[in-house]
């Protein structure tokens, strides 16, 4: 199975599956002498870290990382770096009785009619536990890029048809406080509570729902991408649709500057400091990206994620012998 690496520079492969020994990844091109810091590194997989809450899977994972290479006496060497994540809430026989059903939405057909064999435990290699290695590997590039003043800042911004409004600040500390002041991690207290609350009525029926990301990054200095086809939003998508459950991604105006016409949605170039490499615009529409390279205004970009497929209720399905069956979610 091809696929599992991302990046050219700092690249990562993730490996593992769902519910054998463990999870991790290796990180091929980070620069010697980054500061690691474990205990950041930890942190990040906290906010990650499954049966946080009542609105997030119940499965039991304290998600510890444990660096084998590429680190001596706190910093980065240069060499591959790998970490590890044991999986220690195994329960296969929960799975048992979907071994040869094919869940709907899910991979199990595809994997089983492509590779002519699936781990149908969680799902194995397609499960969404996957992500846990990117996080661990994203709090070293996070590591990389903090020196140089970047700052990176996602919440939930959507569920369902519940929106959040426009972010009422730009300063990320304050943000991240908002963020983390609630189990649905939306920045607006207020829509975050009616979120909570439509989520728990959607479990009690045994249903779920999708729900949306919005990132900003702040700081990025221009020129950051490389046309034609290395474009950085081509790869920010790239890097966001392979994560587990995302259906759309769109970065500044997305989808709704389809509907605008070109005199308001052109960003119109201002240079308040006087210098003509460092100009700024009056609107962001582009998002922070024009002809695919970073022009340094803030990058911003959004994520849509499907319903989870997992159902607490039955679903009618095909069984591997093309018979007609049922399937209900644990």
């Amino acid at each position: 199975m091809a696929g599992n690496s991302f990046g050219d520079v700092f690249r990562i492969t993730t490996f593992g599956e769902s519910h054998g020994e463990a999870i991790g990844v290796i990180i091929d091109g980070c620069p010697p002498n980054i500061t690691i810091d474990e205990t950041f590194i930890q942190s990040e997989l906290d906010k990650r870290r499954p049966g946080q809450s009542k609105i997030t899977t119940q499965r039991k994972e304290s998600d510890t990382a444990k660096i084998l290479s590429g680190v001596f006496e706190g910093k980065s060497t240069g060499t591959p770096l790998a970490m590890v994540i044991p999986n220690e809430d195994q329960r296969s026989k929960d799975y048992s009785h979907i071994a040869d059903k094919y869940r709907p939405s899910h991979a199990d057909y595809t994997y089983q009619i492509k590779y002519g064999i699936r781990d149908y435990r969680g799902g194995g290699r397609s499960s969404a536990r996957e992500t846990a290695a990117r996080v661990a590997a994203g709090a070293v590039a996070k590591s990389f890029l903090s020196p140089f003043g970047i700052r990176i800042f996602a919440h939930v911004s959507g569920v369902g048809k519940i929106e959040a409004p426009n972010l009422a600040t730009h300063d990320v500390d304050e943000l991240t406080a908002l963020r983390e002041s609630n189990i649905v991690r939306c920045a607006d207290p207020a829509t975050a509570n009616e979120m909570i609350t439509f989520i728990e009525a959607i479990r009690k029926a045994g249903d779920t729902v999708g729900g949306r990301i919005s990132v900003v990054i702040q700081n990025v200095p221009v020129g950051l991408g490389e046309p034609v086809f290395d474009k950085l939003h081509a790869d920010l998508a790239k890097a966001m649709m392979s994560i587990n459950a995302v259906h759309g991604f769109e970065y500044g105006s997305g989808f709704a500057g389809s509907e605008m016409q070109g005199s308001e949605h052109n960003d119109a170039f201002v240079n308040p400091e006087g210098d003509a490499k460092n100009l700024k615009t009056l609107t962001n529409f582009s998002g922070g990206i024009q002809g695919g390279i970073s022009n340094g205004m803030d990058i911003t970009f959004r994520v849509a994620f499907k319903p989870v497929a997992t159902l607490m209720r039955a679903q009618q399905t095909i069984n591997e012998a093309g018979e007609t069956t049922e399937i209900t979610g644990k």
